[in-house]
Parts: structure tokens; C-alpha cells; sequence
């Protein structure tokens, strides 16, 4: 877009690439804990638009809406990184869930229920629960895990809420990692299978999704980490 003067119109491409802003933001949250604003992350993710802006140039033979997505993410990165989004005993809570997931699908050779996991992990139900809507789900698969089974904590957002060098679509890439991650899928429960394919394959946000299995967005979060968890169970020992 260009004014009368043959100069990029600033205005309307921001206006224009707005969507693109509130897609990112809003993908990015359903990794997040809930202390985190989408709002707050639109933005960031604008002030990140107005530097691609400003710094792009069509003769680097790059797309503006690749360009801007990357400089979108890292500002939005930054702000979380700065924000140190993510305390420590909600990462002990993550490993905990998937831990007790393994157990018990190495003991009763299933996917283990809810309520079997709350029980595994000496807490009611609804505290389970709790706990799952507080950790959120996370990336499905931490490319640093697969390649050196690493539980340290450094770059620990970079794996979680990854740029498009890590993004699981990226990884998915390999093969025999997606052989391995569909079976995965397949074997979970089937209202868990329907919000990871509405999540992944059709980019839907939670909200939505909560409107079409007809529970609350809560609940979605609930089960979207349940899921996660599952997953990091099953590809750990891949």
C-alpha cells in the first residue's frame, strides 16, 4: 500500500495487518498462565508491528506479513521474558501432571482418567483441575527435549512459546516424529483429540472451541493441558 507520493502508507498497514496481531496474541495466551492479558499482549504485538514497519524493506525479497510476524512474536516474547511470565512452582506443577501421567499409563497400560490422576498426585479433583487451568498447557513438543532429553530450566520460554524456528508445526516437519506424535493423538480421549485438532489443525482459540463442544473456556483450558501433558508422556519415550 502506497500513497499518492509513491511512500508505504503507514496507516493502512497497520490497520491491515491488526488481524494478524490479535491471531498471534491470542495463539500465544493458550500457552500462557492466566495472569497474562491477551490485551496486553496485542499490545506489544502492535509496537512490534510498528518497528516491522519501519525497518522493512521490499528489496530483502521477504514477504512484509512474514517479516512483521517475526517481529510481532519477538516483541511479544520479550515482554514475557522481562515479565518473567512463568514462576517456578508452576513449572514444577507442568513436570508433576505429565510425571504422574506416565506412571500411570506404564501401570494401567491406558490413558489414565482425571480422577486417576488427581488420586495419583494425593489431591482432590477439583484441585487437579485447578491446577491444570493455572499451568495452561504448553508447546506440544520441546525440540530440546527430543534431542537431548535436557530438564533444565534455561530457555525454558523459547521452548514453550516458540518463534517459527520452534514452532511444533515447524517440527512436525521430521517423519518419524510425526508418525510418532499422530499415534499419540490417536490414542487420546476422544473429546481431548476433537480440542487438539480444532487447536492445531484448524487454529482455533479456546473461546471458540469452548462454543462448539458447549462447556466453558475454562474447561477447554482444563483439557487442553491434560492433553499436553498426555503427549510430553508419550513423546518422552519416543
Amino acid at each position: 500500500m502506497y500513497t499518492a507520493k509513491g511512500q508505504l502508507d503507514r496507516d493502512a498497514l497497520i490497520r491491515q495487518h491488526v488481524p494478524l496481531v490479535r491471531r498471534i496474541a491470542h495463539h500465544m495466551i493458550a500457552k500462557l498462565p492466566p495472569n497474562v492479558e491477551v490485551d496486553d499482549l496485542i499490545q506489544v504485538g502492535m509496537m512490534g508491528l510498528a518497528e516491522a514497519l519501519s525497518r522493512y524493506e521490499a528489496t530483502q525479497g521477504v514477504q512484509f506479513e512474514t517479516f512483521a510476524t517475526q517481529r510481532i512474536r519477538g516483541a511479544m516474547l520479550d515482554e514475557l521474558r522481562e515479565g518473567d511470565w512463568m514462576s517456578r512452582s508452576s513449572r514444577k506443577s507442568q513436570k508433576d501432571i505429565e510425571h504422574a501421567v506416565r506412571r500411570l499409563e506404564q501401570k494401567l497400560g491406558r490413558s489414565p482418567l482425571e480422577s486417576e490422576i488427581a488420586a495419583d498426585m494425593g489431591m482432590p479433583l477439583a484441585e487437579y483441575q485447578s491446577l491444570l487451568g493455572k499451568v495452561r498447557g504448553t508447546q506440544l513438543v520441546y525440540l530440546e527435549d527430543m534431542a537431548h532429553g535436557n530438564d533444565d530450566e534455561d530457555g525454558f520460554l523459547d521452548r514453550h512459546v516458540a518463534d517459527s524456528d520452534a514452532d511444533p508445526l515447524e517440527l512436525l516437519r521430521d517423519h518419524r516424529l510425526r508418525s510418532s506424535l499422530v499415534q499419540a493423538i490417536q490414542s487420546l480421549p476422544e473429546r481431548e483429540q476433537y480440542i487438539m485438532g480444532m487447536y492445531y489443525e484448524h487454529d482455533m482459540n479456546l473461546k471458540e472451541i469452548a462454543a462448539v463442544l458447549g462447556v466453558t473456556e475454562s474447561r477447554v483450558c482444563q483439557l487442553h493441558s491434560q492433553s499436553i501433558a498426555r503427549l510430553r508422556a508419550k513423546m518422552r519415550s519416543h
